[in-house]
Formats: C-alpha cells, structure tokens, sequence
C-alpha cells in the first residue's frame, strides 16, 4: 500500500512539473498547470464512477481496468473476486454431497430454525412426516400434533427418543430425536421403529399371557400340597419333598406375579396415577414387612428428615420401595444394619436403602435393572428372588419421572436411592 502511495504520488508530481515547464515555455504556467490538474482529477473521479458502478452492479463481469493505483485496486478485487467463487464452489459442492448422502438414509432428517420452523428435509423424512416442499417455513409442530411433542421440543439438554405414531398412520411407530446446534437450531432425527414396537408389544403380550395362565394350575398345585403338607396323611417320608415342591411353587408363583407387574407396567400409560401418598407412612409400612422377612435377624432403622407426599400410583411405589427394601435384607448377613432414608432438597426428594451386604461390583452395576440378571446366580436362587425386582423399580420410576442411583463398594454394602423430581412431591407445611 506504502508503494501503491508512493507511485501515485510520484506519477502526480511528474505530471505538475510537465505542466509548469509546458507552461514556462509559453508564458502561460498558471493556466496550464490548473489545466493539467484538473485533467488528472478529472481522470481520477472518471475511475472512482467506473468503479461504483461495477459495485452497484453486484460485482457481476470481471473488474474495470486501468493503470495506476486504480489497475491495482481493480486488480485487488478481482483477486478476491476469484477467490469467493472458488469458495462458493466449494461449499456448493459439499452441501450437494451432504444433501446427497442424507438423501440416500434411511432415517428421516429435518433441519429447523431457530425458530422451529422447517428449513430442509430429506426424502425419508418427507415420506415419514407427510411433508411437501411448499410446507417449509412451517412449523414442524404444525404437522406433529402428538399431544407430548410440543413439550419434548421445548426440553433443554439431553433427552431421550420420543416414541409416537406416524402423522395421519397410526399402524407406522416413529422414534424421533431432536439435537440442538448453533444457535438454538434443531436437527430432527426420525425412524421408523414400527417392527421393533410389534415384536415388543409380541413379547409383551406374550410374557403377559403365558404368565396369566400360569397362575391359575400354580395356585391349584400350590393348593394341594398345602393339603397334604398340613393333613399329616401324606406317606412316610414325603414330608421333604412336599415341602420342596411347595417352596418352588411358590417360587414360581412369585416369579408369574412378578411378570405380570412387569407386563402391566410396560402396557399402561407413561404417567402414573394422581394418588398422594404420604411417605413417612409408606416407609414405615415397608419397615415393617423388611422385619417380618428378617425375623429379627437384622438391625432395620428408618430415618424421615422431611416429610413429604408423592404424587403418584401407590401400588406401584410400594413396589419399588418394598423390593430395595426386601433386597436389603436378603443379601444382608445376619446382625447388619439397614438403614431406610429420606430427604428432599432443591433437586427433589430421595429415598434410599443402605445395607450392610457383600457389595456388587462395579461391573455388573449398569445391568442390574436387565431382567433375570443375577450378580450371583446361585446366591439369588437360595435368597428367593425372582430376578426382576430392579426391573420393576426402573418401571415405577420410568413412570414417576425419577430415576436409580446405585452405590456399591464389595465387602462394604450397597447403596439404591430413589431420585424424585419437584414435580412428583410437595413437603408436609405446604401439602
């Protein structure tokens, strides 16, 4: 630029002194230098007039040319003019291939607005949400008109797939995806997760049934040997197996009342009941049924710091309570303390068993609410479980919008907390 500078003001000082000499050689010099300035300037605001009308044309043809320090501006911005298209280009070429690859997924992607209005789609998602190209600039909300969809779209953070059925298709399942980019962009991800959900709903049904009519030859045989166990008419000698037999049947009646919990609990509704449950009274009577399976054999003491009432199915948060509980015990040794807690802070309120057990391995942690998976297949088939009491629990709190915290050290026992959210209780002052 200092050259540019230099150059000019050098071309301008060649051009003054030409006129002064032109204009001593004819007696006229002050005419002829005010000529030849007024010719240079004149030439200068002819290149500044060239040059914005090339900018208020948009730039569009290559830049004017001339020499001088105008050639070097002109020069400059074809440079550049060069460099943006083949920039333009570029990125031309990769959002085709990144329309192109998206175009050939299975899953349907939505890009939305910062307002959630739509911005673009590709064809499996326009297949999936029956959308139309005149239809951007909508609102997707507009389209998906699923009752809980409105309030997953206004969650922050990270969230779990929604599953709904298909806009105008009930028979098609969608399982969709929302992640946030930039600012306050969306990328919707959608899948059709139909034949996942039949075969589910299959084995659901299944597992539902088979266990339902179980139940009824189970209460029948369990019936039976009780008779016999009980009329002292059995043959000597079959006081042992009898009590055997009876022992696994109700085992086995156990395990299809399990199931059958399970089975409704996955089958009903997301939300639960409306019940308030105060929980000081829920945990004594819990207390209460973990000292009649201990028998006295362990120290079970309950600790309330804030009452409070939840907001829920009692039926069901008894189960989840009463399994922690129950769990405790079994797999406690004699003379160990229990401990059943409650408290409520900012982030809600908490219940929690502490036993005095073995411990579980942190290995086996992220499994333990997988049906029929034991830590120790054959130390749960001597304690009487059924293998689907933290699977119970995980449905309860999937439906009490809570959550499971496991802390466990071996050789130091374990820890399960029952996390509610705000929503789900209300302390004893302002019930």
């Amino acid at each position: 630029m200092l050259d540019r500078s230099i150059g000019e003001f050098s071309r301008f000082a060649v051009i003054a002194l030409g006129c002064a000499i032109l204009g001593f050689s004819t007696g006229r010099w002050l005419p002829t230098i005010a000529l030849g300035l007024a010719v240079y300037l004149g030439w200068v605001l002819w290149q500044q007039s060239r040059f914005n009308r090339w900018l208020a044309n948009g730039r569009r043809g290559p830049a004017p040319t001339a020499f001088g320090v105008w050639g070097d501006i002109y020069d400059d911005f074809y440079r550049l003019q060069r460099r943006h298209r083949r920039e333009k280009q570029k990125l031309h070429t990769m959002l085709r291939r990144v329309q192109d690859s998206t175009s050939a997924l299975r899953e349907g992607i939505v890009a939305l607005e910062d307002d959630g209005n739509l911005a673009w789609w590709n064809p499996a998602a326009g297949e999936l949400l029956s959308l139309r190209p005149e239809d951007a600039g909508q609102p997707l909300i507009n389209f998906v008109r699923e009752p809980g969809f409105v309030s997953y779209m206004q969650q922050q953070g990270r969230r779990e797939p929604l599953t709904l059925p298909a806009p105008g298709n009930d028979a098609r399942i969608l399982q969709m995806e929302v992640t946030r980019y930039g600012r306050d962009e969306a990328l919707v991800i959608v899948r059709d997760v139909t034949r996942l959900h039949n075969l589910e709903q299959m084995r659901r049904d299944f597992v539902a049934n088979v266990s339902h009519e179980l139940r009824t030859p189970l209460t029948v045989i369990a019936g039976y040997l009780e008779t016999l166990e009980g009329s002292g008419q059995a043959p000597q000698g079959w006081q042992r197996p009898l009590a055997q037999m009876l022992d696994q049947t109700q085992r086995m009646t156990s395990l299809v009342n399990d199931l059958l919990l399970l089975a409704r609990l996955e089958t009903s509704e997301r939300n639960s009941g409306r019940e308030q449950i105060p929980v000081r009274e829920l945990m004594e009577r819990v207390a209460g049924e973990a000292r009649g399976l201990s028998a006295g054999r362990h120290q079970i003491s309950v600790e309330c710091l804030q009452d409070a009432t939840l907001t829920g199915d009692a039926t069901e948060l008894h189960s989840a309570f009463a399994n922690l509980a129950l769990n405790a015990v079994k797999y406690s040794p004699a003379g160990g303390p229990i401990q059943l807690r409650w408290w409520v802070d900012s982030r809600g309120g908490h219940f929690s068993v502490q036993d005095s057990g073995i411990g579980i391995d942190p290995i086996h942690i992220p499994r333990l609410t997988e049906r029929f998976y034991r830590v120790d297949a054959g130390r749960s088939r001597d304690s009487g479980g059924t293998g689907l009491g933290l699977a119970i629990v995980k449905h309860v709190l999937l439906r009490h919008s809570g959550e499971l915290g496991v802390d466990s050290t071996p050789g130091r026992g374990s820890t399960f907390t029952l996390h509610f959210p705000p929503s789900k209780l209300s302390t004893a002052a302002s019930a």
